[in-house]
């Protein structure tokens, strides 16, 4: 597919993926997530994602949240440690209304505090929510602790009595410091052209001006990213009681950033290990033979500068230790025993496959596009990952699987039933 990048003179950046589809589907990344936030500021990034839908200079609540559902349209945005994305789905007749709403409540939001005061409840309810859905949380807590002290530790959605406090101001100042042109990217993925794109975005900064910031603030957002240090991972063996039917466990290690070129051989290690597959050896050994899962999935984590990876799985609370035996024992067979030339294919056969079926699915790959230019500054080249994944040999598993899953790196986190009255 082709891609055409630029630069505004305002400083975003923009990645556009021509494809054939009547089916748009853009958006922005904006360098402002969890890790850019201050001490004070817990949870703020989450919390200015919500109130961007609450109104703008020009449109309300509604207007908003109309706009593009009069035509069949799609506004959503979540937050993660890296970034906030804003994205939209449209038929390609109405890009030009969805990149004019886009710009307006990224770059134009203005928090009003009556709905502060209400969308505070809402995200305390979510914050509640994750808190009674322990397969989630325990997601959450292993980052926490593996990153304690750093911003990547933090929780998304931050605490309560924070978010409580939050008015007008802040919301008004945090973005000011890093919703600017120059900290974002636009994606595109559908019929239009690139240039065409470019002029549409172009026009809507000069019939909307984003007001200059203080010198300061425009100092901070030209690279919030260079400010925050890499952060150092924490080892930890730690088992909470909670109020639950059955025992969730967590198990992982540090690894690296995402540029490192082991990462080719880490998602191969990963997707044999415990990928979605029904194949993969850890759902094997504990669901086919054991039975004693009903699945059991493994994960890697990345950001640009470092990354973990991680094996979840919920079971009985007596079978803890059996569980975690058996994952232990097919982590040492894989640094300990090289893969044999079969094996090796047929692992680069099921996860170059599992990539070429995933481009079929346009929000994902548009998705992936906006966040790897952001972060990056690349394209995703999908005939080039193929490459490097067929490159891998053997003895890169075996040495990346023996220093990643050494014991003393290991981490593990179980969220045990309470023992019964």
């Amino acid at each position: 597919m082709a891609h055409y990048t630029d630069i505004l003179p305002n400083g975003l950046r923009l990645v556009c993926e021509r494809t054939a589809s009547d089916v748009v589907y853009c958006g922005y990344v904006v360098g402002a997530g969890t890790r850019h936030e201050d001490t004070a500021d817990e949870g703020m990034a989450h919390f200015v994602e919500h109130l961007s839908f609450k109104g703008t200079a020009r449109r309300s609540s509604a207007a908003v949240n109309n706009a593009l559902e009069r035509y069949g349209g799609d506004l959503n945005a979540y937050t993660n440690k890296q970034g906030t994305v804003y994205h939209a789905t449209v038929l390609k007749a109405q890009f030009a209304r969805a990149a004019d709403l886009l710009t307006d409540i990224v770059f134009h939001s203005t928090f009003p505090q009556r709905e502060i005061d209400k969308e505070v409840d809402v995200i305390c309810d979510e914050i509640e929510s994750f808190k009674d859905s322990p397969s989630e949380l325990i997601f959450d807590e292993f980052e926490q602790r593996l990153f304690a002290g750093s911003p990547l530790g933090r929780d998304i959605l931050g605490t309560a009595r924070r978010l409580k406090t939050y008015t007008t101001a802040d919301a008004l100042r945090f973005t000011r410091r890093h919703y600017r042109p120059g900290n974002a990217v636009f994606f595109l993925s559908g019929d239009i052209d690139g240039k065409k794109a470019a002029r549409t975005l172009q026009r809507l900064f000069e019939k909307y001006p984003i007001p200059e910031p203080e010198p300061a603030e425009k100092a901070f957002a030209a690279a919030p990213s260079e400010q925050i240090p890499a952060p150092a991972a924490h080892r930890f063996d730690v088992s909470v009681n909670k109020d639950t039917h059955q025992a969730h466990v967590m198990i992982g290690a540090p690894t690296f950033g995402g540029e490192d070129p082991r990462r080719f051989a880490l998602l191969l290690l990963n997707n044999m290990l415990g990928g979605p597959g029904m194949s993969s050896r850890l759902n094997i050994a504990l669901r086919e033979r054991a039975a004693l899962v009903y699945s059991v999935d493994s994960y890697i984590s990345t950001y640009p500068d470092a990354g973990y990876w991680h094996v979840y799985f919920g079971c009985d609370g007596a079978d803890v230790p059996r569980c975690c035996r058996l994952v232990r024992r097919e982590l040492s067979r894989l640094a300990e025993t090289p893969l044999t030339p079969a094996r090796l294919a047929a692992a680069k056969a099921q996860l170059c496959g599992q990539i070429g079926i995933a481009q079929d699915n346009g929000e994902s790959r548009a998705l992936a596009l906006g966040r790897t230019y952001a972060e990056y500054g690349t394209v995703r080249d999908v005939a080039l990952l193929r490459r490097n994944i067929e490159a891998v040999t053997a003895e890169d598993i075996r040495s990346l699987a023996a220093e990643i899953f050494a014991p003393e790196r290991l981490c593990r986190l179980v969220y045990m039933p309470k023992a019964e009255d």
